[in-house]
């Protein structure tokens, strides 16, 4: 699944407001109202939702509205209340900065302050006595926050619970950078490239690709490695720790940037100039492993991979990425092809950042086409399961498939294109498009390869015994 926090610049999840939190978004409104925390009346004439996108000007005050209500209902009661102190003191690492962080957000945004290092000085260098004052002025706002953040982690505990009891796991990710307007730079200011304003000296992003002939501007602050080795790299530590529990594997976003990230000078408008300057590598790999006790880690190694890149991603037994999509350029040493996989790896038939299998398809060339089919030895006309069967037949320790390419949707579904500020992260299904033969075929193909253990047998019954002990007849013939 993508990250799970609550998003920000154009409502995307690798621009969170925090690494730590969960997006109040995904809190469902119904198990509130089981709760007794919303009334059936407040839910019972939503706006008219687009079915097939997300339009997040219409969600976000409808769930705002929604959350602010059942926030009221509760404060007003009794009830509960030890299970947020108890939340409260679990998270104590990372709730109150947010809380307050968000809550000084939602008071300087009407004014036109939307990023922290626009606030007031005292704020924005978190001077303790402005610090103090902002929570005690804010109190009610910081509330309602952890009232959001409690529910969110109440929902989603009950969720993996639930995944765990059906032999499920979780996938989760972890974007490597966080955003500028997040809680994390703001409390966090010294661990970050920034400069005395709070603005940062540079920014991520990677060089021209196959996304964008101008290459990735991300925008987002880079770390300052030296000062984050200096106490064993504890941010990061704490910040898988806190991934791991609520999913139980994690998929390292842009792996490439810890061996070696792409800087461009802050202001610059594409990510054309800049430079490969080293990350932490295996000293940063080698205190996650130490502190958590292993890695359920994937690497996302796409993009500009070098031996250096792979030695690291080896030398910790991390699986490395197979893109089904980029394998079909006419040459067959091609490293995604299946082929050439070795074990080891998880295949996708593509990702968040690709176009659908079908929109894919039918924008490739006629002779990239003929390959696919030549590969598959198919025809074509069902293409997005014919790659979902070649995943599943693979090497590939796991194999992972976007649910538009289940679907067999087109790039109207895709999710997200790279190269694109605007417009992204907007595809929604509705249960009805989910149905018995999707998840009959999947298990077919599951059984077929060897992805799931079969379902048990029963046991044969012995036929009641209405004659007595069957008498000895000897040794059985040849």
């Amino acid at each position: 699944m993508l990250p799970l926090g609550p998003t920000g610049y154009a409502d995307s999840p690798y621009q969170s407001f925090s690494a730590f939190a969960g997006n109040p978004l995904l809190i469902d409104p119904a198990t509130l109202a089981e709760e007794g925390l919303l009334a059936a009346s407040e839910l019972a004439d939503p706006p008219a939702f687009p079915p097939a996108r997300v339009d997040y000007g219409a969600v976000i005050p409808y769930r705002m509205k929604l959350l602010a209500s059942a926030w009221r209902r509760w404060s007003a009661g009794a009830r509960n209340r030890e299970g947020l102190e108890v939340f409260r003191q679990a998270s104590a690492a990372w709730l109150p900065d947010y809380a307050l962080f968000m809550a000084l957000k939602r008071h300087f945004t009407p004014r036109g302050l939307f990023v922290w290092n626009r606030w007031p000085a005292e704020l924005s260098r978190r001077e303790p006595e402005a610090l103090r004052r902002a929570r005690a002025e804010l109190a009610e706002e910081i509330g309602f926050e952890e009232f959001q953040q409690y529910q969110f982690f109440r929902q989603w505990g009950a969720l993996k619970r639930l995944a765990a009891e059906k032999g499920l796991r979780l996938i989760g990710d972890i974007p490597i950078f966080v955003a500028l307007d997040s809680a994390d730079v703001w409390s966090r200011q010294e661990l970050f490239r920034l400069t005395a304003a709070g603005e940062p000296e540079v920014v991520a992003g990677v060089p021209p690709d196959y996304f964008s002939p101008t290459g990735q501007l991300w925008g987002n602050p880079l770390y300052d490695w030296n000062h984050l080795a200096a106490d064993g790299y504890r941010w990061w530590v704490e910040r898988v720790r806190s991934t791991l529990a609520m999913v139980d594997l994690v998929r390292l976003d842009h792996f490439r940037g810890f061996q070696a990230c792409w800087e461009v000078k802050a202001g610059r408008p594409t990510a054309e100039r800049g430079r490969w300057i080293k990350g932490p590598g295996a000293e940063l790999l080698a205190a996650l492993k130490a502190e958590l006790g292993g890695l359920p880690l994937i690497a996302e190694d796409l993009g500009v991979i070098t031996p250096a890149v792979e030695k690291l991603r080896e030398r910790f037994g991390l699986p490395g990425m197979k893109v089904l999509q980029f394998a079909f350029d006419g040459d067959a040493e091609n490293s995604f092809l299946p082929h050439n996989f070795e074990k080891g790896c998880v295949v996708y038939t593509g990702t968040h950042d690709n176009d659908t299998t079908l929109g894919w398809y039918r924008s490739e060339s006629e002779k990239a086409r003929d390959q696919v089919r030549r590969y598959l030895a198919r025809d074509g006309h069902d293409l997005a399961w014919d790659l979902v069967r070649l995943a599943y037949a693979s090497v590939a320790d796991m194999a992972v498939v976007p649910l538009q390419d289940l679907l067999k949707l087109g790039s109207e579904a895709r999710m997200n294109y790279p190269s694109r500020a605007q417009g992204n992260w907007q595809w929604r299904f509705t249960p009805g498009l989910l149905n018995d033969g999707i998840s009959g075929r999947l298990r077919e193909l599951a059984l077929l390869y060897a992805r799931c253990p079969p379902e048990p047998e029963e046991p044969a019954e012995e036929p009641a015994d209405e004659t007595g002990p069957v008498p000895d007849r000897g040794p059985a013939g040849p």
